[in-house]
Order: structure tokens, then C-alpha cells, then sequence
């Protein structure tokens, strides 16, 4: 079935659902929705899939995909609001979790990396090491009522100034510059991806040769860090 048969509301929700999923386009995504339902392929029908017969479509092929974010992708094709129900924050002192690094994450769902630093729904603080995550804060970029600022990028940089890198989705020229002045390194995403992906991503460049700039946010004596510097050129 091509995308032109489908209406274009299920056209719209295919391509967001898409870009909840890791490694997938609107295309594929189509073809394997087609093997989940009978044709012509209906909002009613795509709202009808259960969740593991989308996980098991086309051989598996999301098998391996976290539960959270085929569930999130699930909802946006059925259009069902997804419940904002957040992680448990896990406790967290000072030394917990020697050579791990405190990282933020803008998101509006609490799974993926999707968020405006300016206008997401929350940031969610994580301290990561090489063999352990764990979120041990949830905070809002929101400003109090009452409150006034003279610098809405400056109070939201602010509230996660103890963080050493933000994965953000979307983050304007000024508003990075004042982050990186307080001491924290902006990391646009090229795409949405879920926390959990960009977790495992940074777990594994701290196994292996971190950059200077991580190895000095990890607590790396200087001595350790040209080390890092010499066996990444070589």
C-alpha cells in the first residue's frame, strides 16, 4: 500500500511514531504496519494493534526496541495521549559512583530526548558511569509564578547548574552560550532518541577513551586526562 492511499491524518501519525522509533523512516514503518493489519489499512485498524504484535511484525524487528518507546510510538499512531508518569528518582550521595559523570536530559515524555531547552517539560538528571545510571533528579524548566527574572536562559541553566552535559533536541545560539558559561556542555541530537539509548552511548565512551572535556567533567586528575588526549590521536 503506498502512503497516498492513507489518510492524511494516519500519514501524520506514521511519520511522528517513526520518529519515536530508533533506526526507522515513515517508510518502514508503513511496510510493517501493512503486515500488522489487513488492507486497506484504516485509523481503526492501526488503533486495534497490540503492542506485541507490533513488536513481533516483520520478523521481530523492533524485538530488541525498549517496551517504553514502542509503547510511546504505539500511542502516537492510535492517538492516544500517553500518561506523563515519571521514573522513581533513586537516591544519590557524593561519591556514590567513582569516575561517573552528572548529565541532563530536556524531554517532554520522560523517555526520549525530545525537548526545547527553553520550553520542555522537564530535565531529568542522571549520574552515569561506565557500568551504572541512575536518576537521581526530576526538575522543571518552568518559571514560578511571581517570580520574576531578567534572564529566562540564564534561570533554566541555572536549575541544572550541578549537570556537566545536556542532551537537548533543540537549543538556540545565545541560550547554548550562557549554558556553556556556567559550565555545562551542550549536546544537540541530530534526532530524537530515547534516554536510554544516549545512556548506553555515553556508558560506552566511558569504558573506553573519553574525550579531555568528559574526562575533566568525570573528575579526571589533569595527568589522566593527556593520557586520554594522547591515546585518542594516537
Amino acid at each position: 500500500m503506498g502512503q497516498n492511499a492513507l489518510s492524511r491524518e494516519l500519514a501524520l501519525r506514521i511519520g511522528l511514531a517513526a520518529r519515536a522509533l530508533p533506526d526507522t523512516d515513515a517508510k518502514s514503518l508503513l511496510n510493517i504496519l501493512g503486515q500488522c493489519v489487513d488492507a486497506p489499512m484504516t485509523e481503526s485498524k492501526v488503533a486495534a494493534i497490540e503492542l506485541d504484535t507490533l513488536k513481533n511484525a516483520n520478523n521481530g524487528e523492533f524485538a530488541k526496541v525498549d517496551v517504553d518507546v514502542l509503547q510511546q510510538a504505539l500511542n502516537i499512531l492510535k492517538n492516544v495521549a500517553p500518561e506523563k508518569v515519571l521514573p522513581n528518582v533513586q537516591a544519590y550521595q557524593d561519591g556514590d559512583m567513582p569516575g561517573s559523570v552528572r548529565i541532563v536530559c530536556a524531554t517532554d515524555d520522560a523517555i526520549h530526548i525530545n525537548g526545547h531547552f527553553g520550553a520542555c517539560a522537564w530535565f531529568m538528571v542522571y549520574q552515569v558511569s561506565a557500568d551504572e545510571a541512575r536518576l537521581i533528579g526530576i526538575r522543571t524548566a518552568e518559571i514560578p509564578p511571581g517570580l520574576v527574572v531578567d534572564d529566562k536562559n540564564v534561570f533554566r541553566a541555572e536549575q541544572i547548574q550541578d549537570c556537566k552535559v545536556l542532551y537537548v533536541a533543540s537549543v538556540g545560539g545565545p541560550a547554548a552560550a550562557k549554558i556553556v558559561r556556567l559550565g555545562i556542555h551542550p549536546m544537540k541530537l541530530a534526532e530524537v532518541e530515547s534516554i536510554a539509548e544516549v545512556i548506553t552511548q555515553l556508558q560506552s565512551v566511558i569504558a573506553g577513551t573519553p574525550p579531555p572535556w568528559l574526562a575533566k567533567a568525570m573528575g579526571i586528575e589533569a595527568s589522566g586526562r593527556f593520557r586520554f588526549e594522547r591515546e585518542a590521536v594516537g
